[in-house]
């Protein structure tokens, strides 16, 4: 038998094995050398006061001689990426190397910072800073220079005065109108403080024991004093404070300190007076804007408007914007607000409240889809952010039919948020509106579970109990929508929508007396709630304002 043959074939299936395990070795050593474990640089992009910075831009690139270029011979950056609300930034899946990150946005000084050494499959954790540009105005003679965005030019209008809104009227129809005043309200309690955390008991408890050990040290009277105010018991601050300043006269923390309880206590002469004392030495955007919030508590919006504007020219922070814009929005200041809240935009690209007041501001001046637009980036910005979707949802329940981009933003608030009623009830509503004719039934059983789910969540909810007395009595389910209905106005006896409906539904069962009974209450509770809007437009006066390069708008006869 000839084996040679058989020798042959299996010398070069051996040959060839050999050579394919060599071409798989080679493979898998060079792409461990072309990736190895990912690397990645991340972390937290802040200001100089330990503030996180929301919406910059942070771009990375490689340092080395064999770095990227592009035909311009310009270095490549291998990545860029957007700090988020609480400026975390990341940039994953990097080779090892050496790489500088670039950081920009509005109303900072750009800054690169280099030589961040990352090896393979590490994480590599930094805190970042950016300075806020400085203002371009001469700071007086001995005073501390400040950093912070530049107020770059003068507002293009000019707030002369107030007027009574009752003497005006409004444009479009009265729930239009009604709506722009409660988008304005809901736009100025943005700016209210939120409750102080429960942590700050413990930290009251050790500084009254400081306090206690030593009752003549001006730190331990401030420190209490300033810590009661935090927690909103500006009676007890007082004293404390008071002790401070004699302890140590003239003393800026102390002394705004206790402005600022006397202004929370209603003490608003005495905290006026305090805080212009401190002017003189102390010119500062703070102080301004604690005087506007004593111009505003005393009913003097002019004033208020003023002070805020001032606050913002000195110290151009996100709050001060926000406050300055809303109080020109809550008094129907439109375009100046639209002005406003635009600049503060610019500044502060990653604040909701801005973003959230800039489409309310618009929605008042008659823009509605501008408002729309800037609310929907406002809820994309931050999706967890409840005040956009509230705001996209009131302006959806004043328009007939639905809107395609409220309509997937109030979606995915009832998905994320599905234990808050206002997120069931305003996609339940943006369902109906979305029907093509009373006969398009494809989404009610879906609807009304979305109803149902915000009335177990909040019982008491008395627009939900309407919107599904309006489903079962489409449906002819009339028993059921009566009980709905009922419902409604045990829970708001001055819903006049809830009482004519019923109204409608005992006169089709024969029930006159009921009917008529119903009827009368749509009539009392409709006249008074006219009567509760004109007074509400009697107390917040309107600004009387001129635009530059524009005629004066006309004073009311």
């Amino acid at each position: 038998m000839n084996l040679l043959p058989q020798f042959e074939l299996l010398h070069g299936r051996a040959l060839w094995l050999l050579g394919l395990a060599l071409v798989c070795s080679l493979a898998l050593s060079v792409h461990a050398q072309v990736t190895g474990p990912a690397a990645a640089i991340e972390g937290i992009l802040q200001d100089g006061h330990g503030v996180p910075i929301a919406g910059a831009s942070l771009s990375l690139t490689r340092e080395q001689d064999t770095r990227e270029k592009d035909s311009s011979n310009q270095i490549v950056a291998t990545q860029t990426v957007i700090a988020d609300t609480q400026g975390h930034f990341r940039f994953p899946t990097l080779s090892a190397g050496t790489y500088s990150i670039r950081a920009t946005i509005a109303g900072y000084d750009e800054a690169s910072f280099p030589s961040l050494t990352v090896g393979a499959g590490e994480a590599r954790h930094t805190t970042l800073t950016l300075n806020m540009r400085t203002l371009k105005k001469a700071s007086k003679p001995g005073s501390k220079s400040t950093s912070m965005p530049e107020f770059s030019d003068e507002p293009n209008f000019t707030v002369a005065g107030v007027t009574d809104t009752t003497n005006l009227g409004g444009h479009g129809s009265d729930v239009v109108v009604r709506n722009r005043e409660g988008l304005a309200k809901a736009t100025a309690a943005l700016a209210e403080s939120p409750q102080p955390p429960e942590s700050l008991a413990a930290t009251e408890k050790s500084l009254r024991a400081a306090f206690e050990k030593d009752s003549a040290s001006y730190d331990a009277n401030y420190r209490l004093g300033k810590l009661l105010v935090e927690e909103g018991k500006p009676r007890e601050a007082i004293p404390y404070l008071e002790r401070a300043s004699k302890i140590n006269s003239g003393a800026y923390d102390s002394e705004y300190e206790l402005a600022r309880a006397h202004c929370a206590a209603g003490d608003f002469q005495i905290a006026a007076t305090e805080a212009r004392a401190l002017l003189p030495q102390h010119d500062t955007g703070e102080v301004h804007h604690l005087l506007a919030e004593v111009a505003k508590k005393r009913s003097d919006p002019l004033e208020a408007v003023r002070e805020y504007q001032r606050a913002a020219e000195l110290a151009p922070i996100e709050q001060n914007y926000f406050d300055w814009g809303s109080e020109l929005l809550l008094h129907q200041a439109a375009e100046p607000a639209v002005e406003v809240f635009s600049k503060g935009r610019k500044l502060f690209p990653g604040s909701v409240r801005i973003l959230s007041g800039l489409g309310a501001a618009w929605y008042a001046h008659g823009s509605y889809d501008r408002a729309v637009e800037t609310l929907c980036q406002a809820s994309d910005l931050d999706p967890t952010a409840t005040a956009p979707y509230i705001f996209l949802g009131r302006i959806q329940n004043a328009e007939p039919t639905a809107n395609a981009e409220i309509a997937a933003r109030l979606a995915r608030f009832a998905q994320l948020q599905p234990a808050n009623p206002w997120a069931n009830y305003y996609y339940a509503v943006s369902l109906w509106k979305q029907r093509k004719s009373s006969n398009d039934n494809q989404n009610l059983p879906k609807i009304e579970a979305l109803l149902q789910s915000a009335i177990r969540v909040d019982p008491n909810f008395a627009a939900a109990h309407l919107q599904l007395g309006i489903l079962y009595s489409e449906q002819k389910s009339f028993p059921a929508a009566i009980a709905a209905y009922q419902k409604a106005v045990d829970t708001a006896p001055d819903l006049p929508d809830a009482h004519y409906r019923l109204a409608q539904l005992y006169r089709q069962a024969g029930e006159k007396s009921k009917a008529q009974q119903e009827l009368q209450l749509y009539q009392q509770t409709s006249k008074k709630a006219a009567g509760e809007v004109e007074r509400e437009r009697h107390d917040v006066r309107q600004f009387v304002y001129t635009l530059r390069g524009q005629p004066p708008a006309p004073r009311p006869q």
